[in-house]
């Protein structure tokens, strides 16, 4: 599937599938006007991994490749490759490979996973080589030509986080041999809240320099546009409206700029339910229409 080639940043949202994958999840995209989506395919706050319903499926896959929708997974939010607790690594690394393989079937771009922490007081460098051992062999299961991109999410900072900061990609990267099919979603919250100043003078611009710095040139792969409650480097994971938040809207119209974001999709994970987010995809699309002053 390719991206949405009447707009350089296609901008959509998470959106939910309770009920079917095309019926409402693409049903709620269309009254968002989104031009991208973002869908779970289990709990996200569980290890179950169901099945996925064929005729769903097709239908989804059909129609976003139709409508040049790019899609995304966001797998479970309890994943964690450096959990110093093996069932709970055993359980991620199920939680994953099911993410990764539904989202081939569904003909999703990537699957979002969060980079995790380093649990039981053990050094992130131990935490780091059991990322290598259990994590890296997912990515050489991805050998199908329709298999997903895996983008690691990095996080608000809270705790032992692995990767917060855009430099902490690089260790986690490291670890994972820099596989070409390992990427990166950059959620613009969590980078705020981690310490990356986006608000000051270009601080959008040199946040994204250190990323390619960092990773290299075309891992950035999606962009999670999320405002911020709280301020600079607090450390706290609370989205808010685009504009609404510390944050707020010029840096989003710099983000829109930046070389590295040509052709990349942005998805919102606000609150305020349908209205906020239809709101939000179209305050997005008047910032991706007006450049930076």
């Amino acid at each position: 599937m390719q991206v949405a080639p009447h707009t350089r940043n296609p901008v959509g949202g998470h959106v939910p599938v309770a009920g079917g994958l095309a019926k409402i999840g693409l049903g709620y995209a269309k009254e968002l006007a989104a031009e991208a989506v973002q869908v779970f395919v289990a709990n996200p706050r569980g290890w179950a991994t169901p099945p996925g319903n064929p005729a769903q499926d097709e239908l989804f896959r059909s129609r976003c490749r139709e409508e040049s929708i790019p899609a995304y997974v966001h797998a479970p939010y309890l994943i964690n490759f450096g959990s110093h607790t093996e069932a709970t690594v055993e359980q991620s690394v199920r939680s994953l490979r099911h993410s990764l393989r539904r989202a081939r079937e569904i003909g999703a771009l990537g699957v979002v996973v969060h980079t995790g922490s380093a649990t039981g007081g053990r050094p992130r460098e131990v935490a780091l080589a059991q990322v290598r051992e259990r994590m890296r062999p997912l990515l050489d299961e991805l050998t199908h030509d329709d298999d997903p991109f895996l983008l690691l999410e990095s996080t608000a900072g809270q705790g032992s986080s692995l990767c917060s900061r855009t430099w902490d990609f690089g260790p986690y990267f490291e670890a994972l041999d820099s596989h070409p099919k390992l990427g990166v979603c950059l959620d613009t919250c969590h980078i705020y809240a981690a310490g990356h100043d986006l608000t000051g003078p270009a601080g959008m611009r040199q946040t994204l320099d250190l990323l390619v710095d960092t990773v290299g040139e075309g891992r950035l792969k999606l962009i999670h546009a999320n405002d911020s409650k709280d301020v600079v480097g607090a450390h706290k994971d609370r989205h808010e409206n685009i504009g609404a938040g510390h944050i707020g809207a010029a840096p989003f119209q710099e983000l829109f700029a930046h070389p590295a974001t040509d052709g990349v999709p942005l998805v919102i994970e606000t609150p305020g339910g349908k209205e906020g987010h239809a709101a939000d995809v179209a305050r997005l699309k008047e910032l991706r229409a007006t450049p930076p002053a």
